[in-house]
């Protein structure tokens, strides 16, 4: 017996299912708003060097003043890291006689001056980190997801040592702790410690949530519940959007970022553990009592199954076993799938946080962008659904990550003028990005066998977040070439969709529980068996 016969059996989608669902995408929602965050938290407006004894300059305009004490670029704009030492009163008769004498400027000496007309304050400002310490605000997003890579390894594992819903719990409760304790930060230093260890907690809700779902619902509806799980991502970047909006201060932006995390802590009460793992693990008892609970909710009152049944369900699979995360390299078939995954996840992260950290240079708002960037997901993703049911998981992965790395390339060309044109090719690689993030949550859940489910999901997120982390810095690339970021993610978007082709198709297939299952031919399942929710099970196939 197989434990989707047993779902068939006890309605693979009910009120059961429903309510499940609910309470685990209301907590996705916290995830875009700290993944994300950077791009307000850490904001730089435009700024130029402290002028000393402005009271000398009474006299003079705003403008007039800073002509004299600040270099202008070729574009005539004010730089923002130089000053000159001395002021240069001959620009007032001619303002394009800019100084030759290299040696009157000079780095800022009394700090900066700010514009705070869009953002009250954020960490830029709080602790001038620009120009010279402009690495050290590219890096804070860094430090969050170096911590998220290291929670996809510990929550991995021990999510399928001690189970989705504990961890999970787990994960919310050290989410909140340590984003309170980021927004209460009184040093770039405690920011940065606070927010590594935020993104270590976070990477649990991040790894758990989807598999927890999937594990619940019957073979028919899988694809759907990815797609869910994942708009309610894009409902939390406009969410973000909104809440940036509304709080410009970054203390406080953190603290309403965080606080949903108290409401995900009180409705995850009514989650269930994975019946799925609790008879992968041979705690039987619990995954009865929480099917007939399943079968009672869906009105599946006659529904009966023994704790033999299900001991025999386990001891036939074997999957009571010691895993970890060398047993995904040990076997042909599962060595292929978690390197080439790997290598998917890493691209797919490394160009959407590429896309979605650079809101700038398309004539739109930074509150606009990130707005709309959230709402062209919605859209992506309900075109996912079609798509990966009819052209399947692989196709649809491999083309969505080439066509992101294609838009990426495309604004490399077009010129910074076509700012309209730049902002939809911009959005278009969004969405292709968005949908290829969309499908290889649920590519991967399908992938792995339930005793290694998770493993095999905190690996790939591992180097996802490996991706996410080294994504911010390559901005700092602009230094050595203008365009060397955008081709760096272009090429890795484009290589990285190329290796989605090796993976194995899971259209229709069982999801496998133990690893002889992805070691042997995978069985599809008919689209008529799947649909049929009230068959017996002795009519379906073994």
């Amino acid at each position: 017996m197989k434990f989707e016969d047993l779902l068939l059996e006890i309605g693979g989608f009910g009120r059961f299912q429903i309510l499940i669902l609910a309470i685990l995408c209301l907590a996705r929602i916290n995830l875009p708003m700290h993944f994300l965050l950077h791009n307000f938290l850490a904001a730089t407006p435009s700024h130029h060097c402290a002028i000393p004894h402005r009271e000398a300059f009474v006299n003079l305009t705003r403008e007039e003043v800073l002509l004299i004490s600040i270099p202008q670029k070729p574009d005539g704009t004010f730089s923002s890291c130089e000053m000159f030492s001395q002021p240069q009163f001959h620009l007032l008769l001619n303002s394009s006689l800019q100084p030759e004498n290299k040696s009157i400027i000079q780095p800022c000496q009394h700090g900066w001056v700010y514009d705070h007309s869009q953002f009250t304050s954020t960490i830029s400002t709080q602790w001038d980190l620009v120009c010279e310490q402009r690495g050290l605000n590219q890096a804070t997003a860094t430090f969050f997801f170096i911590g998220v890579t290291v929670g996809a390894m510990v929550f991995g594992d021990l999510s399928d040592r001690f189970g989705r819903k504990a961890m999970l719990q787990l994960s919310l409760l050290c989410s909140l702790v340590f984003g309170m304790l980021s927004a209460a930060s009184v040093s770039y230093t405690m920011l940065a410690v606070t927010r590594t260890l935020t993104g270590v907690a976070l990477s649990g809700l991040s790894l758990i949530v989807l598999p927890l779902g999937m594990e619940w619902v019957d073979v028919q509806h899988r694809t759907f519940t990815g797609i869910l799980s994942s708009i309610f991502w894009s409902v939390g970047n406009m969410l973000l959007a909104l809440a940036a909006y509304l709080v410009r201060e970054w203390h406080w932006l953190l603290v309403a970022v965080t606080a949903p995390c108290l409401l995900s802590i009180v409705c995850l009460w009514w989650v269930p553990e994975s019946a799925r793992w609790l008879i992968a693990k041979g705690k039987v008892k619990q995954a009865h009592r929480h099917l007939l609970r399943c079968a009672r909710m869906n009105g599946r009152k006659d529904f009966a199954v023994s704790p033999e049944a299900l001991t025999r369900m386990a001891t036939d699979k074997n999957m009571g076993g010691s895993y970890s995360y060398i047993s995904l390299f040990r076997t042909p078939v599962l060595r292929k799938i978690s390197v080439c995954s790997g290598v998917v996840w890493f691209g797919v992260a490394f160009s959407y946080y590429g896309l979605s950290m650079n809101l700038t240079g398309f004539g739109l708002s930074i509150y606009l962008s990130q707005f709309v960037f959230g709402v062209i997901e919605i859209p992506a993703k309900m075109a996912m659904y079609m798509l990966v049911n009819r052209i399947g998981r692989r196709q649809s992965q491999a083309w969505t990550l080439i066509l992101a790395g294609v838009c990426i390339g495309a604004n490399i060309l077009i010129p910074k003028s076509f700012s309209s044109l730049r902002s939809v090719v911009a959005v278009l690689g969004k969405g292709c990005s968005e949908a290829a993030f969309t499908t290889v949550f649920l590519y991967t859940s399908e992938l792995y066998p339930t005793i290694l489910r998770q493993n095999g999901m905190g690996y790939t997120s591992f180097l996802a977040r490996l991706g996410g982390a080294l994504a911010p810095l390559v901005f700092l690339l602009d230094e050595v070439w203008r365009s060397l970021p955008e081709v760096t993610y272009c090429a890795v978007a484009v290589c990285s969709g190329a290796t989605a082709f090796l993976l194995p198709e899971t259209l229709n297939a069982r999801l496998p529980e133990g690893i002889e299952d992805v070691e042997k031919p995978q069985v599809k399942v008919p689209p008529e068996a799947s649909t049929a929710e009230g068959m017996p099970l002795q009519a379906l196939p073994k």
